[in-house]
């Protein structure tokens, strides 16, 4: 009897190893481009009632702005003082939160008037930022995504992994469709994150989405992924990139 146990025990940690495994695989179809503010080291992306929003990094060069989308220019922009790396941002209620890198500072600004409200000290590195409409969702460059109330204090932490191994470098986030959206800093990949268990289980391959062409000495890594729900449309763009995409999933074999 205990020998057939251990034998149900082994086959049912099989097959859960397997279906955790099956990370479905995707690629991109562009269908349309838009020109994208090439001084943008884009750090946050994503849309507020139909409006899009991008925050930007860089000491010296850091910004928040309402972004137009067909032309690629800010319609407003706020500037931040040189000491500040200004990271990922969102706006849940009417709040609109801004973390910083290395400065272990988080701002809070007015959704409506973006008007400064207040500062919270963070304890961690700031690097992407995004809501489920409850939690603000933030990840810090490790494997771990934090749930946060709106005052910076973890509600709870989810560790990501794929095939059971760490998915470490997770960077600018979004939520879509119930799932977290997190691009994979210095890689063309997305990871697509079950929300409760950290488990990935979609991986989109972004290579070849900027032309060769079109890249300077300057040109950065993929980084933004904007999604509007007025429509479902997905956005991705990347540091200093000329051009922003819209984007459908294909899945491949």
């Amino acid at each position: 009897m205990y020998a057939k146990r251990l034998i149900f025990i082994a086959l049912a940690l099989a097959i859960l190893v397997s279906c955790q495994g099956k990370v479905k695989k995707y690629r991109l179809d562009v269908v349309q481009e838009y020109p994208h503010d090439t001084s943008s080291y884009t750090q946050g992306l994503f849309f507020h009632d139909g409006t899009l929003y991008e925050s930007t990094g860089q000491i010296g060069e850091s910004t928040m702005r309402i972004v137009d989308l067909q032309s690629g220019k800010p319609l407003r922009k706020l500037s931040f003082d040189y000491n500040y790396f200004i990271e990922g941002s969102v706006i849940l209620g009417d709040e609109l939160y801004i973390l910083s890198w290395l400065n272990k500072v988080a701002f809070i600004y007015d959704a409506n008037t973006l008007e400064y409200k207040e500062t919270y000290s963070y304890p961690r590195e700031g690097w992407g930022l995004t809501t489920d409409g409850k939690n603000l969702i933030a990840s810090d460059g490790s494997s771990t995504l934090y749930f946060l109330d709106n005052c910076f204090n973890v509600q709870k932490t989810v560790r990501v992994t794929n095939d059971g191994k760490p998915v470490r470098l997770l960077n600018e986030l979004e939520w879509i469709d119930g799932k977290i959206w997190a691009n994979i800093y210095t890689t063309d990949n997305i990871a697509i994150i079950n929300p409760k268990t950290g488990v990935v289980e979609g991986m989109i391959d972004c290579s070849g989405l900027l032309d060769r062409r079109l890249r300077t000495a300057r040109t950065d890594v993929l980084n933004g992924i904007a999604y509007n729900p007025a429509d479902g449309k997905i956005y991705l763009t990347g540091k200093y990139w000329p051009k922003m995409f819209e984007i459908q999933l294909k899945e491949t074999k």
